[in-house]
């Protein structure tokens, strides 16, 4: 008879649903999993504190698109980790805290660093459970994995108690499920694609907010062949930066006050309208502004302003239906557009105010000041050709469904390490719907 520790046998499961990271710290009880883990090719990364640890897992996981692990000592050590579990479901993030806790049979008898995990996870965590059992331990590591990728990407928990990483599991009464699949693509209703394509062609001051949920679909060859067709306006949220080019002349960003104030329709590509986007609501946007979303999720779909045109799927591919729909009914903004001479106009008004405080030599050193000059400090280390060789200011791109070649900035080094990280498979030219 073969027999493996519960222990190994989670860390097993967790690289065969394809999670590579593991960060954390050590200690009662999961020294096992850590050892096991890299045993198993995951690679593991020590830290100091279990916050920063889980942090470190649900970047990961936005990296790369498979949940990055944090594991944690019982009591402390998991209420720590909590820390990045919440914010990893918050950002829409997937990542796996593994928490250690006490043997059952000392339930209740005062245990060391004996805590409610299990019900301290589950309000920041999409799913979250105790291995009952070790040689069931495969089914709820893929259950934890495939809820955190699945739908709205989140965080997932899993309790496991001193008990279930000690025990001897006879290999004969273990089924290991395989790899859970990348998520499903799902693609929104047509006619309300070609709702939007009509709405934005009617708009006198349309506007595309390009937000973390195209980042994460990797959409950005799908939003810049939309934008390129349209000639619309582009306004990135902070973690949408890099979809587009910031070099690219459609980006606004200078203007983004304006841009949302006057702006009568908007098309929400990935963007959540909370309170990176002012709620969506006046005096920051126009009242009345026609709100066309797309989102993974169809509860986001009119969270606090009314969406006239909800399209719920895959940024990436409800992108690509848009462009599509292009295809059949082109429209293009005309480049002496009103409403894109008064973009222009109002970004080059604070660029001019913003190069004013940049080089305002005045005491004491403001805000501006002080990042120009930190700035000019790096100058020659980023001038340096060894350095450029090593992380080139801006790199060449070909695109995968063509010969020709793109620049691509360096405000896109995130994007380009989720393409170089990322294994999901491209979307076919005509995804298939469901029955």
């Amino acid at each position: 008879m073969t027999t493996v520790t519960g222990a190994a046998l989670i860390a097993r499961s967790l690289k065969q649903q394809g999670v590579d990271y593991m960060f954390g710290i050590v200690g009662f009880p999961v020294y096992g999993i850590g050892h096991a883990a890299q045993q198993a090719g995951i690679r593991y990364f020590g830290f100091r504190n279990e916050q920063a640890a889980s942090y470190a897992a649900g970047a990961v996981g936005y990296l790369t698109g498979r949940p990055g692990a944090c594991l944690t000592v019982s009591g402390p050590g998991m209420v720590h980790g909590i820390a990045g579990l919440a914010n990893a479901e918050k950002n829409c993030w997937p990542m796996v805290l593994l928490g250690g806790a006490n043997d059952r049979y000392q339930n209740g008898q005062g245990a060391f660093q004996e805590c409610p995990q299990v019900e301290a996870a589950r309000p920041f965590s999409k799913y979250s459970a105790e291995i009952d059992v070790a040689h069931r331990a495969p089914f709820y590591v893929e259950q934890a994995v495939r809820t955190s990728i699945y739908g709205r990407p989140g965080a997932s928990y899993l309790n496991m108690t001193n008990d279930v990483l000690t025990a001897q599991v006879d290999e004969n009464d273990v089924e290991q499920p395989p790899r859970c699949p990348e998520p499903p693509t799902s693609l929104a209703d047509p006619r309300e694609v070609e709702r939007a394509v009509a709405l934005l062609r009617n708009a006198k001051a349309p506007l595309v907010i390009v937000g973390k949920g195209a980042a994460y679909a990797r959409a950005e060859q799908e939003v810049r062949k939309f934008v390129q067709r349209t000639n619309l306006p582009v306004l990135p949220t902070p973690m949408g930066k890099g979809v587009v080019s910031d070099d690219d002349p459609h980006l606004i960003s200078p203007a983004r006050s304006f841009a949302l104030q006057n702006a009568d329709a908007i098309l929400l590509i990935g963007a959540r309208l909370n309170w990176i986007l002012h709620f969506g609501l006046p005096p920051r946007f126009r009242k009345g502004v026609r709100v066309l979303q797309i989102d993974l999720n169809a509860e986001e779909i009119g969270t606090n302003v009314p969406a006239e045109v909800g399209m719920v799927g895959d940024a990436r591919a409800v992108t690509a239906q848009l462009n599509e729909a292009l295809d059949a009914e082109p429209f293009t903004l005309s480049a002496d557009n009103e409403w894109l001479a008064k973009l222009r106009e109002s970004g080059a008004e604070n660029q001019a105010a913003v190069q004013a405080m940049l080089e305002d030599d005045s005491e004491p050193m403001g805000y501006y000041r002080t990042g120009a000059r930190s700035a000019s400090r790096a100058t020659p280390r980023s001038a340096s050709p060894a350095w450029r060789s090593r992380w080139p200011a801006a790199t060449t791109c070909r695109s995968p469904s063509s010969s020709s070649t793109t620049t691509a900035s360096a405000a896109e080094s995130a994007s380009t390490f989720r393409a170089n990280r990322c294994r999901r498979p491209p979307i076919p030219s005509e995804p298939a719907t469901s029955a």
